[in-house]
């Protein structure tokens, strides 16, 4: 008679990029614990550094980000005001909300299972919440920038940064409906979880990803409008901002990523929090 079949988690796929899944010896369970922590240290290793040092950097770039497009924004396109009669600066709010609100709060969203402490229902909390938060601010920096477009008599939708855009902001909300009702409530059974959590992981970093994609072609998009309408030269201090801003979210958005991907000592449980 054959011995029933040992069901392994499916766990480490994602987490350590690997392709090599393990499951805990089911006739040790007492050193499930050290076993995980074993091997989370193992694959560690392999990347010869932790996640900790990205996280870290990671934060500084989301802040330098954040002043950066402050600073264009208000010191050299004149400020933002919803109602005002200048609709550059109705359009303002866009690029604001859109780095600050939406890519750097998911930014800080996407790495809460690695730079906040906690129980697993607090962590999921705080990763729920920050994602709404992002959302809602994505969504009305995206709203900023059609009540520019229609006010100022501009067709929408035409670009390859309005398509990436609004594309961006629609997978997300439905990435954040589905994990809410999976994760969160009224919550999916422990096998559903297990096997969508590979997929929810997946496409939460490809989301993100054409987020950043978004921002580039919207920066490049608006340097390109302003310079051609000389307002600006090539070599003016506001295209070394928009430049730099650029570069700042691309360097955000890397680090975040490998903060992501990056196991810790403990990646097997830190896995299963997200659960």
């Amino acid at each position: 008679m054959n011995p029933p079949e040992s069901k392994a988690p499916g766990n480490a796929i994602a987490l350590d990029m690997s392709g090599v899944a393990s499951a805990p010896n089911p006739g040790a369970p007492e050193n499930s614990a050290k076993d995980l922590k074993r091997k989370g240290a193992a694959m560690a290793v392999s990347w010869g550094i932790g996640p900790t040092p990205f996280i870290l950097t990671v934060h500084i770039l989301g802040v330098a980000a954040a002043i950066l497009v402050l600073i264009w924004s208000i010191s050299y396109r004149g400020g933002l005001n919803w109602n005002a009669v200048n609709k550059n600066l109705v359009f303002n709010i866009h690029p604001v909300l859109m780095v600050i609100g939406f890519i750097f709060v998911s930014s800080e969203a996407i790495l809460v299972y690695k730079s906040v402490p906690g129980s697993k229902v607090y962590r999921k909390g705080v990763h729920l919440s920050l994602q709404a938060v992002a959302l809602g601010l994505g969504i009305f920096g995206i709203c900023a920038a059609f009540k520019y477009h229609n006010e100022s008599k501009i067709d929408n939708l035409y670009s390859l940064h309005s398509w990436l855009g609004l594309g961006t902001i629609i997978l997300f909300a439905i990435q954040w409906i589905a994990g809410f009702v999976t994760f969160w409530y009224p919550g999916a059974a422990a096998n559903t979880r297990r096997s969508v959590l590979p997929w929810h992981v997946f496409l939460g970093i490809f989301i993100y990803v054409l987020a950043i994609a978004s921002a580039q072609t919207g920066v490049l998009e608006k340097v390109t409008f302003l310079q051609t309408s000389k307002v600006f030269g090539h070599y003016d201090n506001e295209a070394y901002i928009a430049n730099f801003t650029a570069l700042a979210v691309l360097l955000l958005g890397v680090f975040t990523v490998l903060g992501a991907v990056i196991p810790t000592a403990s990646a097997e449980e830190e896995y299963r929090a997200l659960e």
